[in-house]
C-alpha cells in the first residue's frame, strides 16, 4: 500500500512558488494543531475512549507492520487471523474448562479467570497457524518469485477461505465470552473552570489497554534486546546481506510470522473481550483502521504502527462528536492524508532513496 503525495505537493507549488507553498504549510500545520489540541481537550471523554481503542489497534497494527517489514506482505489475512483468535478463545470457554470457571468475574472486570487460559492457547494456536500457512503457500510462492501483488492476492485468498471456514464452524451469529455486568468507571473532569466533563470507561478496557500495551512493549524488547530479534531485524534491512553474515531467514521469517500470528490472535481477543461481542467478520472489519495505522506510524516500521494505531483510535473517536460514527474511517483517512503532507513516509517512517 503506496500513498504518494509528492503530485499534490507540485501541483500546489506550480501556482503558489515554494516559499508560499512552505508558507501554507506552516499556516495549515499551526490551526491543525490548535485544532487538534482543542478537540482532545474539550472532548476529553471521547479522546479517553480513543486512547484505549488505540491501544488494541495497536496489536493488531504491530503485527500486520511487523509481517509487512520483514516479509514485504501486506497480510490482508491478517483480520481473520484476529477472529480465528477470538473464536478459539471461545471455544476454550465454551468446551475446555468448567462452567463455573466462568461465572466470577476478576475484580471490577466483567470477564472470567477462564480469560487467562483462553488468552495463551488462542494465541499459540493462531501462532502455528499462521506458520502452517506460510509454509504450505507463502514460502512456496516466495521460492518461485511470486511478484508482492501475487502475494499480496494471495493473502486475500487465505482471508476469504479462513472467514467461510470460521463460519461453517461457529455460525454467522453474534457470539458472547461469558462476562458479569459490572459499572462503567466514572470520572468528573473541571476543565480550566469552565465546564465538567465526564468521563465514562468500561472496566473492561481499562484491562484490554493494559495487556495490548504490555505485549506491544515485550515485542519491542524482544525485537532489539534479544539475538533472534536483531537478526530478523537485520533480515528485515537486507535479506542477502542477512544470509551472507550466517543469519538463518527462514528461520527469522517463521518467528515472525509466529509473533505476527500471535498479536493478531492477541488483539482479536482482547478486542472481543472489551466490546463484549464477535462477529465471524470482526476482523475483517477491522482491518481498515489496522492498515490506516501501518500507513500512519511508517509502512514497516512496528514502533510506528503502534503510534499510528493511537492516532486513529483517538481522531476516530473524537470525530464521533459531531459525525456518526459510520465517518471515521474518512476522517481518520482525510487526517492520514494531512500527515502525509506534512511527513510523507509516515510519524516514523524512513525514506527508500
Amino acid at each position: 500500500m503506496v500513498i504518494n503525495t509528492n503530485a499534490l505537493r507540485d501541483a500546489v507549488v506550480s501556482i503558489v512558488g515554494e516559499r508560499g507553498f512552505k508558507a501554507i504549510e506552516r499556516s495549515v500545520l499551526v490551526f491543525v494543531f490548535a485544532l487538534a489540541v482543542w478537540a482532545l481537550i474539550w472532548q476529553l471523554d471521547l479522546t479517553v475512549n480513543g486512547l484505549l481503542v488505540g491501544s488494541v489497534y495497536a496489536l493488531g497494527a504491530v503485527g500486520l507492520s511487523l509481517v509487512y517489514g520483514n516479509l514485504h506482505l501486506p497480510n490482508i489475512a491478517h483480520g481473520d487471523y484476529m477472529t480465528l483468535g477470538a473464536f478459539v478463545a471461545l471455544f476454550v470457554f465454551g468446551s475446555l474448562v468448567p462452567e463455573v470457571w466462568s461465572q466470577n468475574s476478576v475484580g471490577p472486570f466483567t470477564f472470567s479467570y477462564t480469560l487467562f487460559i483462553a488468552l495463551p492457547i488462542g494465541v499459540a494456536f493462531v501462532a502455528v497457524f499462521a506458520v502452517a500457512v506460510d509454509q504450505l503457500v507463502y514460502r512456496t510462492m516466495r521460492r518461485r518469485g511470486a511478484l508482492p501483488g501475487v502475494m499480496a492476492l494471495a493473502s486475500l485468498g487465505v482471508a476469504i477461505a479462513l472467514r467461510g471456514f470460521i463460519q461453517y464452524i461457529w455460525g454467522t451469529e453474534v457470539e458472547h465470552f461469558p462476562r458479569v455486568s459490572k459499572k462503567f468507571f466514572i470520572w468528573t473532569v473541571d476543565l480550566f473552570h469552565l465546564q465538567d466533563v465526564q468521563v465514562r470507561v468500561p472496566p473492561d478496557m481499562i484491562f484490554v489497554a493494559a495487556a495490548a500495551i504490555v505485549l506491544t512493549l515485550a515485542t519491542y524488547l524482544f525485537l532489539n534486546m534479544t539475538k533472534w530479534g536483531k537478526a530478523m531485524r537485520a533480515a528485515a534491512d537486507n535479506e542477502d546481506l542477512a544470509r551472507v553474515t550466517g543469519i538463518d531467514v527462514e528461520r527469522t521469517n517463521l518467528l515472525t510470522w509466529v509473533i505476527g500470528g500471535g498479536m493478531a490472535a492477541a488483539a482479536g481477543i482482547l478486542f472481543a473481550t472489551g466490546q463484549g461481542q464477535l462477529l465471524t467478520i470482526s476482523g475483517w472489519k477491522l482491518l481498515i483502521p489496522l492498515f490506516a495505522a501501518v500507513v500512519a506510524g511508517g509502512i514497516g516500521n512496528p514502533y510506528g504502527a503502534f503510534a499510528g494505531a493511537i492516532f486513529v483510535g483517538v481522531v476516530g473517536e473524537v470525530s464521533t462528536a459531531w459525525l456518526e460514527p459510520s465517518y471515521k474511517p474518512a476522517v481518520f483517512f482525510a487526517a492520514i492524508i494531512v500527515l502525509l503532507l506534512v511527513r510523507p513516509n509516515g510519524l516514523f517512517g524512513q525514506s527508500r532513496s
